[in-house]
């Protein structure tokens, strides 16, 4: 829902392995945004007398229950009525059984609802509400649609209604405007999510280029294709602008990032905005192409892995959050001081905010001015807002007592609810009785004068649905001699008419008003061609234009041609240096770019040969690095001997440390054994850079500086730990002595594990030995890592077990699954040791875990005076060493904190046995290599040339897969059985008192 844009949840539990169902825990909002007491609901007269505006303003509800509830989606149509979306069956899809649900309130249903009309019938409705007086009260109703089941927007045009109905975007044909569809609905498009309903596909909208505009909210995917049809979906994942063509039926993602996106927003020169959920802004300015902003831990990253960056939200002072949806208002009937400024809905503050709209070099900040209505009444809760034909601002009212979504899941919502009420001058009236259906086409042109948004937009639309192509000739003469917004409106009407072709197209690159160039740019392009003649004008354009925003659509635009007719625009923009800082642009740039690296490496290397570009700003200090980077991190032959042809393309030694620094952050933390030979001797002659990237490439100087590094004391913890991290990764001559004084001489846990680790690398037989000596000198979690050590290779395993022979180890004190890593010895001696000190290595037989879930069962049901702080003590103990909860643990195993954990049975079955349910990319694999190594651990990252391990003591093992002879998977968790069997029955009651815990224990 509109309002919907909040994340708030409530905390639920999870199994300890691995199990894929899930909970909700408290995200974005504190208790305190939620759980405020409720006050009574105000019938709707008394509900209106508790909104304040300021003296010169007025409100006043034009409608209320039982005409509307829920209210999320308003929209005017060209006779002056107000259509609503109903989204009464929020937030429960009707038919849908929910299997699961994540802590970001994501679901997973057991179906996909079947489509209209065969679908499974909701609460949800489209009503139309008309002024037929004139009186500006709306006094008669109807229903255009009901029975819809999570219908949040529409759009009227086209001879019907679009509905945008997730998973679905359906068209209901009304070619008579009598407002009864006319059959059976076209179902156009399918995949848009609906794991969390207060977060799908919304905000449907005709833009001035005839395509409709809509949002996709920060907890749904998309999957996105035309219905029934063999084809490759759209994939997405989270907050993003997408766009549908009603004619060609292309859908595509206009822009990714944002808040949770819940609206769309066109001003007067058709830059597209959205709202925010968060804090400290008021929304986003979506440029074509652009990635921003968003909750990268929560939502995932970026779709682009070489995007290299993102634009930020709109500039604020400091904010309470927040507004997810706003108008630019531009209506000409609000006192002067409310023109050209922003209106926002303030949800969980239950008012409107209004403020200044200012340029910040391509894209535009706010500065709030105050609040144009509050309320008295909490439980006034604005949720869309749109300017009418009548100039006032409308607002919808869901009318809760809570707004957050936590509330409405757990059953606190009231569909029974709604208001929109009317904010306008003082002693202004109203007359909604609007006739644009029964204008011509050349009185709808005159229309587009009219300094009401509202009204352009409307006509604008309708020429767009007429297509009247007799029209086109006048408006052709009349745009040559048109100035300012009129001009623009003539434009965009041509463009959805059909007349806007490239001889006229090159007409309007060289039009006067600086908008109408920009949208000419941006309309040729759409197509993904341009003639030869359109070409050489862009590439004029951006040698010599002036404005900004102009520029910007520039860069945007490129991107979306070939690599042929991109490179000449960005050429161009890369030399206008007054836009090095721009707030837009570089990245743009960048991006077109990156766009054609892949596909078209040997043009981009071709027109790199020129060295004036070497020199610009803006690609020395935004393109350079980020090109080295793209192909260094791809990774491939192909791409890694691109690198090497960069580094000998740069004119200079500037050029080659930016190209150096690239390369440097692509291969942070990664291997570079194995790289082109060509790549190799590129770097040596670029100069090595970093001490660890000439590590790496085996120079000598490089090498004594790490060794000498490691042993001295003044070298900070940090990068001692990654010097070693290093000498692992590469066998060096003289290092084993260095690291064994140093592991058993330092006190620094972490730097001890880490030196256990890389030792594991030498096969030098006097390290197990010097281990073995230490053994009992360290800490358990340092112990954990040198067993993992002296099991890896078969001889360090015989002495291992010689210490237990001997008693210096006791076999208890050896966990199974450390024990199991040596059975893979073919080894008589080492057979005989295990079965002499292990009896029964498999672990318990299903038998025995079936009795001691029962047993446990009991237990837990039979816990009363259970005590979580000792609960939390024995986790930190156990659990807690790889797994993570309320921000506690250690990084091994899946985290916790997000399971649904208030499933004891299923968090039981999986601690009694960790391998009945291995959680995807937690699968154990064993590793051996030539030389006879042994490595166990999940597979934590890989390449074509490295695989990574990390094993149960947290440490990440690279292994080249040249050196790896086999590598097995395994069925068995490396998570130990038998972790309650030394608990008292106490014991278990509390730490699964703690387990459930919907909030962190800190007392």
């Amino acid at each position: 829902m509109r309002s919907l844009p909040l994340r708030l949840c409530s905390p639920r539990f999870l199994l300890c392995l691995g199990v894929t169902v899930s909970i909700p825990l408290v995200s974005l909002l504190s208790l305190a945004d939620v759980a405020q007491p409720e006050k009574p609901l105000l019938p709707p007269g008394q509900a209106t007398a508790a909104l304040q505006v300021p003296d010169d303003l007025q409100i006043e509800q034009v409608l209320s229950e039982p005409e509307v509830k829920q209210p999320i989606y308003l929209q005017f149509d060209e006779r002056g009525r107000l259509w609503v979306m109903n989204y009464e069956q929020y937030p429960y899809p009707a038919g849908l059984k929910m299997l699961s649900r994540d802590k970001y309130w994501r679901a997973v249903y057991d179906k996909v609802p079947p489509a209209p009309p065969n679908h499974d019938k909701g609460l949800d409705r489209i009503t139309i509400h008309e002024d037929t007086d004139g009186d500006g009260q709306f006094d008669t109703h109807k229903i255009f649609l009901e029975e819809l089941n999570i219908a949040t927007s529409f759009a009227r045009g086209r001879g019907g209604v679009y509905v945008l109905n997730p998973p679905y975007l359906t068209f209901y044909a009304d070619a008579d405007n009598d407002d009864v569809p006319d059959g059976d609905p076209e179902v156009l498009l399918e995949g848009f999510g609906i794991e969390d309903t207060h977060s799908a596909a919304n905000s449907l909208r005709f833009g001035p280029d005839g395509w409709l505009y809509g949002a996709q909210g920060s907890t749904v995917s998309g999957n996105v294709k035309h219905y029934r049809v063999d084809e490759a979906p759209i994939r997405s994942m989270g907050q993003l602008i997408w766009r549908f063509h009603p004619k060609t039926k292309e859908y595509e993602i206009f822009a990714e990032g944002g808040g949770n996106a819940f609206g769309v927003e066109f001003d007067s020169k058709g830059r597209l905005f959205s709202g925010h959920n968060g804090a400290n802004t008021r929304g986003f300015h979506y440029v074509q192409g652009g990635y921003y902003q968003k909750g990268f831990a929560k939502h995932g990253p970026l779709s682009n892995p070489f995007a290299f960056g993102y634009f930020p939200m709109m500039k604020s002072h400091d904010v309470e959050r927040f507004t997810h949806d706003f108008i630019v208002y531009e209506g000409d009937a609000l006192p002067d001081k409310y023109d050209g400024k922003i209106y926002g809905v303030e949800p969980l503050q239950g008012r409107i905010v209004y403020c200044d709209f200012l340029p910040d070099q391509s894209s535009f900040k706010t500065n709030d001015l105050g609040h144009v209505i509050t309320s008295e009444d909490p439980n006034f809760r604005p949720i869309d807002i749109i300017a009418g034909p009548d100039g006032a601002i409308y607002v919808s009212d869901m009318y809760e007592p809570q707004i957050a979504h936590l509330m409405h899941f757990e059953g606190r919502v009231d569909n029974t609810n709604g208001r929109v009420y009317r904010l306008s001058a003082k002693g202004a009236t109203s007359n909604l009785r609007v006739g644009l259906d029964k204008k011509s086409g050349a009185e709808l042109i005159e229309t587009l004068k009219n300094p009401n948004k509202w009204y352009r937009q409307t006509a604008l639309r309708l020429l767009g649905d007429r297509q009247d192509e007799s029209l086109i000739p006048q408006i052709k003469e009349q745009i040559l001699t048109s100035e300012g917004q009129f001009a623009l409106e003539q434009l965009w009407a041509l463009y959805q008419m059909g007349g806007l072709d490239d001889e006229f197209g090159v007409k309007m690159l060289g039009h006067l008003d600086p908008y109408v160039r920009q949208w000419t740019v941006r309309l040729l392009c759409d197509d993904h061609e341009i003639s030869p003649e359109v070409a050489l004008h862009l590439t004029t354009i951006a040698q010599l234009e002036k404005n900004v925003y102009v520029r910007s659509q520039l860069a945007s635009s490129a991107r979306r041609l070939p690599v042929a007719q991109m490179i000449p625009i960005v050429h161009e923009l890369i030399a206008r240096a007054e836009d090095k800082d721009d707030i837009h642009l570089p990245l743009l740039i960048w991006w077109a770019i990156e766009d054609k690296a892949e596909s078209d490496t040997e043009t981009i290397l071709a027109w790199l040969e020129n060295d004036q570009i070497w020199t610009q700003p803006i690609f020395q200090e935004h393109i350079a690095g980020r090109l080295m980077r793209r192909f260094a991190q791809a990774g491939t032959r192909k791409n890694l001997i691109t690198c090497a042809r960069l580094f000998a393309m740069a004119p200079d030694k500037k050029g080659t440390d930016l190209l150096m620094t690239g390369f440097e952050e692509a291969f942070q933390g990664r291997s570079l054994t194995e790289l082109p030979q060509e790549l190799i001797d590129a770097l040596s002659k670029a100069g090595g850079g970093s001490v660890a990237l000439r590590f790496r490439q085996g120079d000598a100087e490089a090498v004594k500086e790490v060794l000498a590094a490691v042993v001295n004391e003044s070298t900070k913890p940090e990068q001692k730990q990654e010097f070693v991290k290093l000498l692992g990764e590469s066998k060096v001559e003289g290092a084993v002595p260095v690291m064994l004084q140093l592991v058993t001489s330092s006190d620094q846990v972490e730097l001890q594990k880490e030196l256990l680790t890389a030792l594991q690398a030498y096969a030098e037989p006097d390290i197990a030995a010097a281990v073995l000596s230490h053994y009992a000198d360290w800490s358990p979690e340092v112990q954990e890592v040198a067993q993992t050590l002296l099991v890896s290779r078969e001889a360090w395993a015989k002495l291992f077990l010689k210490a237990v022979e001997e008693e210096k180890l006791k076999p208890e004190e050896i966990p199974l699954p450390v024990v199991r890593k040596m059975t893979i010895y073919q080894d008589e001696e080492i057979g005989r040791q295990i079965a002499i000190h292990w009896a029964n290595v498999e672990g318990a037989s299903s038998d025995e875990m079936k009795a001691a879930i029962e047993t446990y069962s009991k237990l837990i049901q039979a816990g009363k005076e259970d005590d979580r702080k000792h609960g939390k003590e024995l986790y930190m103990k156990s659990c807690g060493k790889c797994h993570i909860l309320f921000g506690e643990g250690g990084r091994v195993g899946p985290e916790l904190t997000h399971f649904k954990r208030d499933d004891w049975l299923n968090m039981l079955i999986n601690i009694v046995n960790p391998s009945a349910d291995i959680r995807e990319g937690f699968e154990t694999f064993t590793v051996i290599t030539e030389e006879g190594r042994i490595v166990n651990g999940f597979m934590f990252d890989q390449d074509n040339q490295v695989i990574v391990l990390r094993g149960a003591d947290g440490q990440k093992i690279s292994i080249e897969r040249d050196n790896i002879d086999e590598m097995l998977g395994s069925k068995k968790s490396i998570m130990p059985e038998g972790l309650l069997d030394d608990y008292s029955e106490q014991d278990v009651r509390d730490l699964f008192s703690y387990l459930r815990s919907t909030q962190p224990i800190n007392y």
